[in-house]
């Protein structure tokens, strides 16, 4: 444990799983430190509230232990605050010991061929947070294609392709709110087309993941046979690799029940599992009418080569799962190419290579957007380690009154939701799904989740 001469002030920017996973690791590593949170929507918990799809209640399971974190009282919670716009860095640095980045990847990660920005060419990370009801989207989404295409082979893909798959009896069991479940129920999707740049046997799919897609109601996946044509390096990787192993024995059986029969429910919708395809364009010129996509080959080493081989398939939608990419915090460094905040473990550093003192990065805006809850832990471990190595070294906030950011955002006017406010909205969402059979339903506006929250002056903190 770090000993301090006085009480250590520590800023977290991000209420995700990083941010607050860092919170409690700090609260039993420097005993005593007063440790705020800040967020920039009304509600904690990031990307499990905003990030998972609503028929995967297990895995928003992972609230019930953040909200634990909070709930304790030792660390306080501002929400609807966003570092830029209400309070700026250099302000947040003049009050605390040490300002820890916990922002994440929130954006889709660029693609760049010609027709990408048609109309009808949709960011995954976009329609995720549409269909989670985030407070920053618009409410309505265009759901009007019948064959729609998914781009990656990834589990955001699988979430994209699951929801638009499901039928919307099935969606309206999940906490998603009325206006997105009514924009399912006039969806007329029936082939859902899903790309991956090479082979069943570089997936990056989760098994229990994949499984969980065949086993949606009324749909039919659909493989290619000539796609698990394994060569040498496809075979080592499967051995070596026990998820994917599992994940491949899952489309193999699929294979063999499409061999079998071969029939297709007349009324359900088909998933076709395309491997080797990268993409070449996005046909169009008013909206999105096709994909065209290259065909691939093995290399031989795990890599793939084009081929002269090229196809057009027909759709109405695009949707590009190819990964999250990190936004800037203003005044903080940031790498352009990577979409990261540059650090050494955790440690933030300058364009110059120095280390900028009392400032952190900790989850996806330190390392990038990869890893599950089990690598958030533990980067979280590392970075509150660092921080708490560094405090006794470090050059203490000149400010160190403990309500000082409350009378700032206050003078600011800032409608801040507190801990207690986020309680009174987690409990009207409650009460509104409740009324309608379900556990909880979604406000999907700051301003109903401020209103909600019935916000007071901070001054009563």
């Amino acid at each position: 444990m770090t000993q301090l001469p006085q009480t250590a002030r520590v800023a977290i920017v991000g209420a995700g799983p990083a941010g607050l996973y860092a919170a409690d690791i700090l609260t039993g590593l420097v005993p005593g430190a007063q440790i705020d949170v800040l967020e920039a929507l009304p509600s904690p918990f990031g990307l499990i509230r905003y990030g998972v799809a609503p028929d995967h209640p297990r895995i928003k399971s992972i609230v019930d232990s953040l909200h634990a974190i909070l709930d304790r009282g030792d660390v306080r919670f501002f929400g609807n605050i966003t570092v830029g716009r209400d309070v700026t860095l250099e302000e947040l640095r003049q009050r605390y010991d040490a300002v820890v980045l916990a922002t994440g990847a929130l954006r889709d990660a660029a693609m760049d061929i010609p027709g990408v920005d048609l109309p009808g060419s949709f960011g995954a990370a976009d329609f995720v947070a549409w269909y989670d009801s985030h407070p920053d989207y618009p409410p309505t989404w265009s759901l009007d294609a019948e064959s729609v295409a998914v781009i990656g082979n990834g589990n955001v893909a699988l979430d994209v392709v699951r929801v638009l798959a499901r039928r919307p009896a099935e969606l309206a069991q999940t906490d998603i709110p009325a206006h997105v479940l009514e924009a399912f129920a006039g969806s007329p999707v029936r082939d859902i087309h899903v790309f991956g740049r090479r082979g069943p046997a570089a997936v990056k799919f989760s098994p229990l993941e994949l499984r969980e897609l065949g086993e949606v109601p009324g749909v039919t996946v659909v493989l290619d046979d000539r796609d698990f044509e394994f060569d040498e390096s496809d075979h080592a990787a499967i051995k070596a690799n026990g998820r994917l192993r599992q994940a491949v024995k899952t489309m193999e059986r699929w294979r063999a029940v499409q061999g079998e029969s071969g029939d297709f429910d007349p009324e359900g919708r088909r998933v076709h599992l395309h491997f080797y395809w990268r993409p070449e364009r996005v046909e169009g010129e008013a909206a999105v009418t096709g994909l065209t996509l290259r065909r691939t080959a093995p290399d031989g080493s795990g890599g793939v080569v084009d081929t002269a081989e090229s196809r057009t398939f027909p759709v109405g939608a695009v949707y590009r799962a190819v990964g999250y990419f990190g936004s800037p915090v203003e005044g903080a460094p940031y790498d352009q190419a990577s979409g990261v905040v540059p650090n050494h473990a955790g440690r933030v550093f300058d364009a110059s290579g120095a280390a900028v003192p009392g400032l952190y990065a900790t989850g996806w805006i330190k390392r990038g957007p990869v890893g599950l809850i089990g690598s958030t832990k533990s980067d979280a471990l590392e970075t509150a380690s660092n921080i708490a190595a560094d405090l006794p070294g470090l050059v203490l906030a000149p400010d160190r009154e403990p309500d000082s950011l409350v009378r700032l955002l206050h003078s600011r006017s800032v409608d801040v939701v507190t801990w207690t406010g986020w309680l009174a909205v987690d409990a009207a969402e409650r009460a509104n799904g409740i009324a309608t059979g379900r556990e909880r339903a979604k406000f999907g506006t700051r301003q109903q989740m401020c209103a909600a929250a019935k916000i007071r002056p901070l001054s009563r903190f």
